[in-house]
C-alpha cells in the first residue's frame, strides 16, 4: 500500500511539474494599474492567448461588459470501491483533502466543497483550466478517484470572470 501512494504521489509530481508550464489563472496586470482600469478586450485577448473559451455581454443596469469564462464543474459521485477500512478511508480523505488544497494553490480549482447530504453526488470541484481534459486529468489524479472510492462526472460551466462567491 505504502508503495503505491508514493508511486501515486510522485505521479501527482511529475504532473503538475508539467502542468507549471500552462499559463497562470489569473489575468496578469502591470503592478501599477488596478484590474477595474484594464480594458475588457486586453483580458479577453489574454484569456483567449492561453486557451481559455470566453464570451461577453453588457449588463443592462450598469452597462459594464462583462467577460465569461468557461470553466469546469466535476462532480464527484460515489465510487464503486468503498469497500475500504476505516483507516484506508481516512488516509484516503486525507489525500484527497490535500490534492483539492494543491490544486487551490496551483490555480487549478477555484472552489470545492463536499455536499450536505448523503447522495450519490459526495461534492463538487470548479476547474480553472483552459481544457476539458486538463480538467479531467487534474481530477483523476485525485487519490480518492484513483482508488474508486469517488468517481469524476465533468461539465462545461460559464461563470462571470472576477464575480465572487455570495
Amino acid at each position: 500500500m505504502e508503495r503505491k501512494l508514493i508511486f501515486k504521489l510522485f505521479t501527482l509530481l511529475v504532473f503538475l511539474v508539467s502542468c507549471k508550464e500552462q499559463p497562470a489563472k489569473e489575468v496578469p496586470r502591470r503592478k501599477d494599474e488596478p484590474q477595474h482600469k484594464r480594458l475588457v478586450s486586453d483580458i479577453e485577448a489574454e484569456l483567449k492567448e492561453a486557451g481559455y473559451l470566453t464570451m461577453n455581454y453588457v449588463d443592462e443596469k450598469t452597462k459594464d461588459t462583462v467577460i465569461m469564462q468557461q470553466y469546469f464543474m466535476a462532480f464527484l459521485k460515489r465510487g464503486t470501491n468503498r469497500n475500504q477500512t476505516k483507516a484506508e478511508a481516512d488516509s484516503l480523505q486525507k489525500l484527497h483533502l490535500e490534492h483539492l488544497g494543491k490544486m487551490y494553490e496551483l490555480g487549478y480549482a477555484d472552489i470545492s466543497g463536499p455536499f450536505g447530504d448523503d447522495s450519490t453526488i459526495r461534492g463538487i470541484t470548479i476547474y480553472n483550466t483552459p481544457t476539458l481534459k486538463m480538467a479531467d486529468s487534474l481530477a483523476n489524479l485525485d487519490p480518492m478517484v484513483q482508488a474508486g472510492r469517488l468517481e469524476i462526472e465533468l461539465h462545461p460551466w460559464w461563470a462571470a470572470k472576477g464575480f465572487p462567491l455570495r
